[in-house]
């Protein structure tokens, strides 16, 4: 079996990846199975270096909030604000102090000076602006699609005025009330008012869609994208706060699907820019459907990877990553019968392995699934080896 495996093993560069996979991808996904650790973003930008110098991508999306994301974008393009403005203000959950994301944006802000605005890398975020304990009011987003429209349709057209939006967001600690996760009585999102704005989102959208020609000709085809984003992001947050609100048994399941809905959304819009590499946890990226337990109740839905690649087809692949310790964390040395221990009886410290091929090679002998001591690190399920199409895998992590 370790002979199997190590038929499979290439080192983890741009040319191996790609010898795997029936041609470019639009969309190539790396999977990561812990957050905070720079040793796996490390190799993430890496990879990302490669696949611009070596194979023409021009895009990075991450698993960071879509609309703070905009800031590390207009840095990285055009050099607003500062290096250390926009790791404040650009990334959410935390990200923004990662050594490894500062590294990426300054890289990539040093290789856009002085080109063509046709050469340039882009950044995303590709997540909503959604935490574990709630989601972000609509404000921002609906008010930017308002704001946009406004300016460039004739007034007639909008289904309603600044101060109508305003008067019905009011204060956006309503949105925003932590208690509402877990007590659906404190979400505002069935109000009136938020059924409102949901029609007034949906004809702010449909405008938007219908003025395309005008729009792109008047502004920009990147001025149309972002607007888009508005539009998306507005419209999914008052589809979640709805959702909040609601005490059905499905409720649950309907968020946390709605979340990779959105993160899909945004991926396929910057599959529509071109070829981008995607970085997120495995769950968020694999082609199976996810699980989890909250309490005694189960949740499946399918991940925003599935979802991407049911559209895509063969222009989305997935590289899943598994871990061989994290010591500082209480993982330690992956016992021997499960696959992250097959894995590290290799000598090599990083490698990448054409999932497929191993899955055949395996057959009916696969390994036990591995139990994580620490709840922040997912094991790989060799069950959905042959959904991969590859797996990169590091033997060990350090403390970042």
């Amino acid at each position: 079996m370790a002979t199997d495996i190590k038929d499979t093993a290439h080192v983890v560069e741009a040319a191996a990846v790609m010898k795997l996979l029936p041609a470019r991808p639009r969309l190539l996904a790396l999977g990561e199975p812990t957050h905070g650790e720079d040793t796996l973003l490390d190799l993430r930008n890496e990879l990302f270096r490669q696949l611009v110098e070596q194979e023409g991508y021009r895009t990075i999306a991450i698993e960071s909030d879509c609309m703070m994301g905009l800031v590390v974008d207009d840095y990285v393009t055009s050099g607003t604000g500062t290096l250390d403005e926009v790791m404040e203000r650009g990334f959410s959950h935390g990200w923004g102090t990662s050594a490894a994301n500062r590294e990426l944006v300054r890289w990539i802000r040093t290789y856009n000076k002085g080109r063509p605005a046709s050469e340039r890398l882009r950044f995303a975020g590709f997540d909503g602006p959604l935490e574990i304990t709630g989601a972000a009011s609509p404000r921002q987003a609906l008010t930017a699609l308002h704001g946009y429209l406004a300016a460039r349709v004739d007034a007639n057209l909008l289904p309603c005025t600044t101060e109508a939006l305003d008067r019905l967001l009011g204060a956006d600690d309503r949105w925003t009330n932590p208690a509402a996760m877990m007590d659906p009585a404190q979400s505002v999102g069935q109000s009136a008012e938020a059924r409102e704005l949901r029609l007034l989102a949906d004809d702010l959208v449909a405008l938007l869609d219908e003025r395309t020609p005008h729009l792109i000709t008047a502004t920009s085809r990147d001025d149309w994208d972002r607007a888009r984003l508005y539009g998306r992001t507005a419209t999914g947050l008052l589809r979640y706060h709805f959702w909040m609100a609601d005490t059905s048994p499905g409720r649950m399941t309907r968020l946390v699907g709605l979340r990779d809905q959105m993160m899909a959304d945004n991926l396929l819009a910057v599959a529509g820019r071109g070829p981008a590499l995607v970085h997120a946890h495995n769950g968020h990226l694999q082609r199976n459907k996810s699980t989890m337990r909250m309490g005694d109740l189960p949740l499946e839905w399918w991940s925003a990877g599935a979802i991407v690649s049911a559209h895509l087809g063969e222009e989305y692949a997935f590289l899943a990553t598994a871990l061989g310790t994290i010591r500082h964390q209480g993982v330690d040395t992956p016992p021997p019968d499960t696959f992250e221990g097959l894995l590290y009886a290799l000598p090599e410290d990083r490698y990448v392995i054409d999932a497929p091929r191993l899955a055949t090679a395996l057959g009916d002998t696969r390994p036990v699934p591995r139990v994580s001591p620490w709840f922040g690190y997912s094991p790989l399920d060799p069950a959905h080896l042959a959904a991969h199409d590859g797996i990169v895998f590091v033997k060990d992590v350090p403390r970042s």
